[in-house]
């Protein structure tokens, strides 16, 4: 890629004050329409060799630009608070709302080019990271994002002639450090690792843009001219995306599915139910203490037909931890803040740090389940949904996060015996709205969309549950005690293996006299 980059353009000073007034007004007014229509967030990461300008470009920015719908993040050494989360937690962090710009100073490229150079990393995890990176950027233009990658090109020459010329300036000279110095040693490194990675990340979507970086002029107004047009380009975009997912086709040639096959009559004996309870309960108590649990962290899904038993369910397990360690997260429609971000943002922001529980009422899930039937996106939408939730939980994994997810299935009939109930009761009035009597007139719509997020979402890594929740006692014994042996089963190191993770299978008699 640096081999295609044409090195020493030359603008002379008074072509460069001649080009600068027109350029400046025009990404004025393409950044007050930005920000006016709040339709898309503009991602721009300027990389590159040191000394290269990535700084000054960026002041230029900032100059030519309204300061005030700009942001910078830069990224030094992870602090423990974001090692304790996905290698990607900080990002999805600092991501710009729709309506702004953010200038990413160091990005997601920084640290899996420098562990590849200083050998942390082999080539295959490299390129693991790379595909990684591809998908989180599809995704972020799938949301509406423009985003646009500069990486600023110097000749080894250049760039030493450069850092000479900072040193020696007492305005400049404490930008340069001998840990600058010592990068200049691996200069050949940094080209053949950079180039790969560069190569291996230039998508269609979001394509590199190589800029000579010896010339302050050139490399200004590249960098200027090139975000003007992609902002217009952008802005002018009306175009329906087409769908590259292809549509679940289920036949269901005998009626069956995996809703349709759980046993619904499946009963807790009410003599054992609060010895099962307490020791379910106790275990887990023991499980989150454990020291093997400080270098993990647990991520509890919960779904499930409405007046399921989901709020139940979730208070048993709080009740078996210390309230410092947990945290529940109640998943309602998004805010106009979570609106403006890309769909999973409002997820990332909540995911716990090691040693610590979430507990999730709802999740992700509402884009292939309420979204999809209601019709709040589109199906190009909710199809790659499905993809992206996948490579989601694959992170969480990857980074030591226990994921454990439950469907809650009762019956149609038993849905309105407890609909009726609620009713009648003041304190539980306020679980009953005129939404819940509606999503019962979809009912078919939901079971087949929950059907589809099965098949498509249950993985050796975050197996879905299914719970037969018609019991309530059943219910959450089951939950219980999934999360006790997943948690073991995580501490001895071995996999979760194959589709839906059917724990009922197991003895649903006394727990006592087991061995723990």
């Amino acid at each position: 890629m640096f081999e295609s980059a044409e090195i020493g353009h030359k603008i002379s000073k008074s072509d460069y004050r001649k080009a600068v007034p027109a350029l400046r007004s025009a990404l004025l007014e393409a950044q007050i329409e930005l920000y006016e229509a709040r339709k898309i967030p503009v991602v721009v990461l300027i990389s590159g060799q040191d000394g290269a300008g990535k700084g000054e470009t960026i002041n230029i920015l900032y100059e030519w630009m309204d300061p005030r719908f700009i942001s910078t993040l830069a990224f030094a050494q992870p602090t423990e608070e974001e090692s304790d989360r996905p290698v990607m937690w900080r990002y999805w962090q600092s991501l710009p709302p729709k309506g702004r710009l953010g200038i990413f100073a160091g990005s997601w490229y920084s640290d899996p080019i420098r562990q590849s150079i200083e050998g942390e990393i082999t080539p295959e995890e490299l390129d693991a990271r790379a595909d990684q990176i591809n998908r989180f950027e599809a995704m972020l233009v799938n949301e509406g994002a423009l985003v646009l990658k500069f990486w600023f090109h110097l000749t080894r020459d250049a760039q030493k002639s450069r850092l000479k010329a900072l040193a020696n300036d007492p305005r400049t000279a404490w930008r340069v450090t001998q840990w600058n110095w010592d990068r200049l040693k691996t200069y050949n490194k940094l080209q053949e690792t950079a180039g790969h990675f560069l190569r291996m990340t230039n998508t269609p979507w979001a394509p590199w843009v190589v800029v000579d970086g010896s010339n302050d002029a050139y490399r200004s107004l590249t960098v200027g001219q090139v975000l003007l047009n992609s902002l217009k380009a952008k802005l002018a975009e009306k175009a329906i995306p087409v769908s590259l997912v292809a549509p679940m086709v289920r036949v269901d040639m005998d009626g069956r599915n995996v809703l349709s096959t759980l046993n619904l009559e499946k009963k807790a004996a009410s003599a054992d139910y609060a010895n099962e309870l307490a020791h379910w309960q106790g275990r887990l108590s023991e499980l989150v203490r454990d020291p093997r649990f400080q270098g993990r962290s647990l991520v509890c899904a919960f779904e499930g037909a409405d007046a399921a038993g989901k709020g139940g369910a979730i208070r048993r397990i709080c009740a078996a931890m210390d309230a410092r360690q947990y945290r529940v997260v109640p998943v309602a429609a998004p805010t106009d803040e979570e609106r403006a971000q890309p769909h999973l943002w409002r997820f990332w922001r909540h995911l716990p740090r090691r040693g610590h529980v979430t507990v999730f009422d709802r999740t992700w899930y509402g884009r292939v389940l309420v979204e999809r039937v209601e019709g709040f996106c589109s199906e190009n939408d909710w199809l790659r949904a499905y993809t992206e939730i996948n490579d989601f939980e694959h992170e969480l994994t990857d980074a030591g996060s226990i994921v454990v997810k439950f469907w809650l299935q009762i019956s149609q009939e038993e849905q309105l015996r407890r609909f009726q109930e609620r009713e009648k009761i003041a304190f539980k009035r306020f679980k009953i709205t005129d939404e819940d009597w509606r999503n019962r007139e979809k009912w078919d719509a939901y079971q087949q969309a929950v059907c589809d997020m099965v098949e498509r979402t249950s993985t050796g890594r975050a197996p879905w549950t299914l719970v037969e929740a018609n019991d309530k006692k059943y219910a959450r014994v089951k939950i219980l005690r999934t999360l006790c042996e997943r948690l073991e089963e995580e501490f001895k190191g071995r996999a979760s293996s194959g589709k839906v993770k059917d724990v009922g299978k197991k003895s649903e008699k006394s727990a006592k006299g087991k061995k723990s």
